[in-house]
Order: C-alpha cells, then structure tokens, then sequence
C-alpha cells in the first residue's frame, strides 16, 4: 500500500488509516477477539497506520490497538492518539453505560477536558500505558472547540516542546469542524490536520480554507468521516449524516450520486473513499472498522478503478463543483504527493 510523508516530517502514512473507534465499542460491542482480527485484517491488507484515542470507548481502543500491534516490529507502523480529555474514575463506581458519548462500554471513567500543559503530559502518559507501547508518532488536539484559547496557548506549545524533544515525531489538530484548523494552521507549526466529515464527496467545506492553506505550507491532511457518518455507504431513508438522522434533501442528493457512480459500474463508497486523495494536501483517508470484512472491503473499494467519467458526471448534474480536484482515473503514483510502495 503507498505511503505519503506527513508535511516536512519523516513521518509516514498509508493512503488508508485505520481508525479504531469501532474497536472501542462504537455504538456496539466487538468482542476482544473481533478487534484483534479486524487490526490483524488491516495489517494484512498493508494498512500501517492507526488512529486512536482516549475518548474511543473510555481508554478500550488504545488498550485493544496497543495488544493487537505488540509483537509487531515498532518501526514499521504509525500510531496516532489525541489529548484534550483526561479519563478520571468514575465516582459513581460505573454502574451505567456510555452510550451517551455513542460507546457501549461501562461508564467506569469519566471524561475531564483539560487542555493545558500539565493535562497534555498527563494525557499522553496514560495513552502510553494503556497502549502498551514506548511511543506514539502522532499527537492530535482532540476537539478543542470550546477550549481553542487554551489548546492554543498551553497545549500546543506543550506539544510542540514534545515534537522538538523528540517525544513525539508530529503535532496537529483532529476536529470536525473548519474554522479552528484553519487558524492552528496559519497561527502555529503543526505538521497535520486530521478533518472529520468536512471534505467528502458530498460536501467540501475544507476547501474553502483547511486544504488551500495546509497546501500553501507544506502541511497535510488526513481526512476521516469520508462516508459522512454513513450515508454515503447507504443512501436511504433512516441513514445518518453528521451522527443524525440525515435530511431528505441530502438523502435526495446523496441517492442522484449514487446512480451516476453505479452507471459507470462504481458502487458510490468507492468513489466516496477515493475523492479526497485528489488533493495534494491530503496524505491519507482514515476509515474505521469493527471487522475483518469490514478492512478487507475498504481495501477493495480504495484499488477500484474510478473513470474520470464519472467526476464528469457528478459535475454534469450539478452534484460536484467544477473547480473541486479530484483523484487520477487510477491509483498511481503522483509528483504532488510523494509515494512509495510499502513491503505490505
């Protein structure tokens, strides 16, 4: 699978993540076994990139990822976590569940947003332990929305500092949002973005200002939330879009999509998982997964052929705008990101 270095660093990425929310219980259980096959798929495939986080199921993804890549060599793989949500135990002894934060785990922690200094250290301690491993490569501020003065002014430079002592290889911000990843951008020396849901084949809000200016200074994108929540894997009534039920009005769109994609024998994931790789900025696509089948359609989605046709198409009906980049006909190398082949 090709790899892309994330901006100036010496840090590599597979054009497709593997994000592990699912693997912490996302919505519903996966037996341990169940998330140890499905990260022993990904490797399989070629996927050597995987995301984390404390938020994902109160600690258990990390504590699943770190087990499941143990015996493997640690230089062969990237591994990314975030800091912004310290994980405190529970007074209330976990008597109940957190399907509220969307994990169906016991509420045996609870979550505590803390972006200073002395909470990234903390944070970052702890993610090494639950994971099991002597480092991560790639520090994210998590969602800082609420908290951008203070993820400005104490956690990124507590980042920083842990890039420059070599604690960490790379810094960024993952959110869901456009605004506050802009202005890290212009405003800071973070080295990537991770944007959930905000450039996709159905809507490309990163455009206006992430990607342009991660382009501009040498900086890169991973993009998650590539099927918004869903409804691009499934166009129909009930769907969810943005972890909502979607409107009808972009199931309507989501629905005319599909049937250009499907006229030129393209399923509408495919060209959904595959769209945003036609920016220069954009280093890798990042796709969950709570089973093995799961990883190995991914895969199978990314390597389809997408026929310039079918850009032509979406353009032709008013459903993707003319000056949106989009991903050679085929998966080959390009000069703008560059690439190589990975031993698999």
């Amino acid at each position: 699978m090709r790899t892309t270095t994330l901006g100036t660093t010496d840090v590599r990425v597979t054009e497709l993540s593997f994000g592990a929310a699912g693997i912490g219980n996302l919505f519903r259980p996966v037996t341990d076994e169940a998330a140890f096959a499905t990260v022993e798929a990904a490797w399989d495939v070629g996927v050597r990139t995987f995301d984390t986080a404390p938020h994902y199921g109160l600690g258990l993804s990390e504590r699943r990822l770190g087990t499941a890549l143990r015996d493997r060599d640690r230089d062969t793989y990237t591994v990314s976590t975030k800091v912004g949500r310290l994980l405190e135990p529970n007074p209330e002894g976990g008597r109940g569940d957190d399907l509220a934060h969307g994990f169906a785990v016991r509420d045996t922690h609870r979550r505590v947003w803390d972006f200073s200094r002395d909470g990234v250290l903390h944070s970052l301690e702890a993610s090494l332990d639950r994971l099991g491993l002597d480092r991560v490569d790639i520090a994210l501020l998590h969602d800082p929305d609420h908290h951008a003065e203070q993820a400005l002014t104490e956690a990124y430079p507590a980042l920083e500092r842990l890039r420059g002592e070599g604690v960490v290889k790379a810094i960024g911000i993952g959110v869901n949002q456009c605004a506050l990843p802009a202005r890290f951008l212009r405003d800071t020396d973070i080295d990537v973005v991770l944007l959930a849901g905000r450039y996709t084949l159905l809507e490309q809000e990163g455009l206006a200002e992430v990607l342009p200016e991660a382009a501009a200074r040498g900086r890169s994108v991973i993009v998650g939330g590539v099927f918004n929540s869903g409804l691009l894997t499934d166009p129909s009534p009930g769907a969810t879009y943005d972890y909502a039920p979607a409107p009808l009005p972009v199931i309507d769109r989501a629905l005319r999509m599909k049937a250009v994609t499907e006229r030129h024998g393209v399923p509408l994931r495919a060209a959904a998982l595959r769209f945003p790789l036609g920016h220069p900025a954009v280093a890798s696509v990042l796709s969950g997964a709570r089973c093995p089948e799961e990883v190995r359609d991914s895969v199978d989605q990314l390597r389809r052929t997408v026929p310039a046709a079918l850009w032509d198409g979406l353009r032709a009906e008013g459903l993707l705008a003319r000056h949106v980049p989009v991903p050679s006909a085929a998966p080959v190398e390009g000069a703008d990101r560059p690439q190589e082949e990975s031993s698999g």
